[in-house]
């Protein structure tokens, strides 16, 4: 059966109907931040959570939940973890930057397809900008090399112009792919990767957290605090709560830290226009994301 040919925005007179799949994102400020931003626009959007894990949905519920997305006239859907890259092979195509990542965090449905993009690498960049204007990026040490993190590791080795990413995981299998997919794109002279975050830090001048450690769920960090020094800068992808104790232990050492809402938020902004075909106000939905008070933890988009 052919799908519903769906223009973006248009949802038969219901406004613009969006949603996060994902697990562990029930105290997730996506929908506030999308949904005040429309009403500032006088636009109707709804924005859905659909969390797995609260639902008692298998992995294998992503495809369904696609299906029933398209056919209900969704403009599109956010995808956080773990989906970001299973979610691939469930599309009809890539926009360029999904396709370098290879992780997907947008699908839109236009004219009967289902289009992957990654506001990630955008949003991750702006923040940083924002919020670490001049930092040393000579050398600088990941920590995650999932989904989020490919786009971290994009980010860094393309619009802020790091001189070498070196990548860590507990999956040594992961970083490979994604460092090998990072030399073929970026060159590999520019990526290495590390088994030990404590060595990789001393040879680095800054720190970033692409992992979910910090959050009630996954609690710790992602390396040793005695691993920092206060030459290092660090950023973390984890907005709840914007102090992880890696950003803790950062400031005491007197490090320049950067939190997760800054990606958090220009992502959002990004996917708005994915979305609506509406430019967002980026200093609007950041004044969103401040007045949500969620009252749990919740996994980094």
């Amino acid at each position: 059966m052919p799908r519903r040919q769906t223009p973006p925005g248009d949802n038969s007179g219901a406004g613009v109907l969006v949603g996060l799949a994902g697990r562990g994102i029930m105290q997730s400020r996506t929908p506030w931040m999308h949904e005040q931003e429309a009403d500032e626009q006088g636009l109707r959007l709804v924005y859905s959570l659909y969390d797995f894990t609260h639902r008692g949905w298998a992995d294998e519920d992503l495809a369904p939940l696609l299906d029933a997305a398209e056919r209900l006239g969704y403009a599109g859907l956010n995808i956080t973890l773990p989906f970001k890259q299973t979610v691939m092979g469930m599309l009809d195509e890539l926009d360029e930057v999904a396709a370098s990542v290879g992780a997907v965090n947008t699908v839109s449905f236009s004219g009967g397809r289902r289009i992957g993009g990654n506001t990630d690498i955008s949003g991750f960049a702006a923040a940083f900008r924002a919020g670490l204007a001049g930092a040393d990026l000579d050398t600088v040490l990941q920590v995650g090399c999932g989904g989020a993190g490919a786009a971290t590791a994009n980010a860094m080795l393309g619009p802020l112009e790091v001189g070498k990413l070196v990548l860590c995981d507990t999956d040594l299998g992961r970083a490979a792919r994604l460092r090998d997919q990072l030399a073929h794109t970026h060159g590999a002279d520019r990526v290495a990767i590390c088994n030990d975050t404590a060595a990789g830090a001393a040879i680095s001048t800054g720190i970033v957290n692409a992992t979910p450690m910090g959050t009630a769920r996954f609690p710790g960090m992602p390396l040793p605090a005695a691993a920092l020094e206060e030459r290092h800068w660090v950023a973390d992808i984890v907005y709840f709560p914007l102090e992880t104790d890696l950003l803790a232990a950062a400031r005491a050492k007197g490090c320049h830290t950067l939190n997760g809402s800054g990606m958090a938020v220009h992502q959002a902004v990004d996917a708005f226009a994915i979305f609506t075909g509406r430019k967002a106000d980026p200093a609007r939905m950041a004044a969103s994301f401040a007045a949500f008070a969620a009252p749990a933890a919740e996994e980094p988009e």
